[in-house]
């Protein structure tokens, strides 16, 4: 694995073995990025349910101002903070090691808001849909023209949209979906 295009390009990030997580590939990175486009620089970018942390990383390799990533598991959650190290962008990411859901609420108590916001939950369990739910029901979380990409299997089904969210374009990668959701300004 390792860093697509930016400041540190070409970094290999570190992951765990097993099936403790399911990185996101190179091309799905590689297609969002591209649909992102130029909204990634500045932006203040949420990676939830981060794994190894490089998409998140990848936002900041490309701009971002500033990255907090969430992941339950606790070796991953240290590994981010290695990978951020070694790609040279600790003092711009933030890593929460909190249940998703919860790390929600934690943000939206703390006033954080996000110009970006990745969910790659583990799949089949629903948890896509679901933290979609809590970010639309958080008002402040996502900035005004924001938006939500959530990486989940091509059998869940996501809403098309969700109280101020919108699906704006579908990316579909074999088993891979991307859904893009935009928050009407």
């Amino acid at each position: 694995m390792r860093i697509i295009a930016g400041l540190a390009k070409g970094r290999r990030l570190r992951t765990l073995r097993g099936a403790a997580l399911r990185p996101t590939a190179d091309r799905v990175r590689e297609s969002v990025f591209g649909t992102l486009g130029e909204r990634v620089r500045g932006a203040r970018f949420l990676d939830l349910y981060a794994g190894s942390g490089a998409v998140g990383l990848e936002a900041l390799s490309r701009g971002a101002a500033h990255a907090t990533f969430v992941e339950s598991h606790r070796p991953a959650a240290r590994l981010i903070e290695e990978n951020a190290e070694r790609c040279g962008v600790r003092d711009r990411a933030r890593v929460l090691s909190l249940p998703a859901i919860r790390a929600l609420g934690l943000l939206a108590r703390q006033g954080a808001e996000f110009d970006l916001v990745f969910v790659d939950p583990p799949y089949g369990a629903g948890e896509a849909a679901r933290a979609l739910e809590e970010i639309a029901g958080r008002p402040g979380l996502l900035a005004a023209g924001g938006m939500v990409m959530c990486q989940h299997s091509r059998r869940e089904e996501m809403p098309e949209s969700v109280g101020p969210l919108a699906r704006m374009k579908r990316a579909r990668f074999g088993e891979t979906v991307v859904d893009f959701y935009e928050r009407a300004s």
